[in-house]
């Protein structure tokens, strides 16, 4: 079976167990092929829900037994806090989080996310709301922070203590 024909069986069942295909990943492991399936969802991703994906896609390449052709290890895993932010919904999942972006222009800005549209986001850079383009950022990653936000960035932001 085709790469694609394999993921769209693979994005079938992730979503079948209400989740999001992020990344697929084939390699050769020896005898075998080890499949790596990166999911996500708006709301989190547990262990209880990566258990379910795991027996969704296991069932779903069993069925489609051509589909890898030879005996496979499957990995199913959640993106984890250092994944680049490449699509509107990552920056959504973001907001009140703090970011460290590299523009296509070379600078970068660092500043807390807000409210996330389907082209650009604004960040709060420096005490000042920031529009950012989604084409215009080349590389973007939350920074990982020990202490709640401050509150008068999230007010700056609009964004209310019980809505994060």
């Amino acid at each position: 079976m085709p790469d694609q024909e394999l993921e769209a069986v693979v994005a079938r069942a992730v979503a079948d167990a209400g989740a999001e295909l992020e990344a697929l990943e084939v390699s050769t492991a020896g005898k075998r092929q080890v499949v790596k399936v990166v999911v996500d969802r708006d709301t989190g991703i547990d262990l209880d829900d990566v258990a379910e994906v795991s027996r969704r896609v296991s069932a779903a390449l069993d069925e489609a037994a051509d589909a890898l052709g030879s005996a496979y290890t499957l990995e199913v895993t959640s993106p984890g806090v250092d994944r680049p932010l490449t699509r509107a919904r990552h920056w959504t999942r973001a907001r009140a989080r703090l970011v460290q972006a590299r523009l296509a222009d070379g600078t970068t800005v660092s500043g807390r996310v807000g409210n996330a549209g389907a082209a650009e986001v604004d960040v709060l850079v420096d005490g000042t709301v920031r529009q950012l383009r989604y084409a215009d950022v080349a590389h973007a990653t939350v920074q990982i922070e020990f202490k709640q936000p401050p509150a008068e960035e999230l007010a700056l932001l609009r964004i209310e203590e019980e809505s994060r």
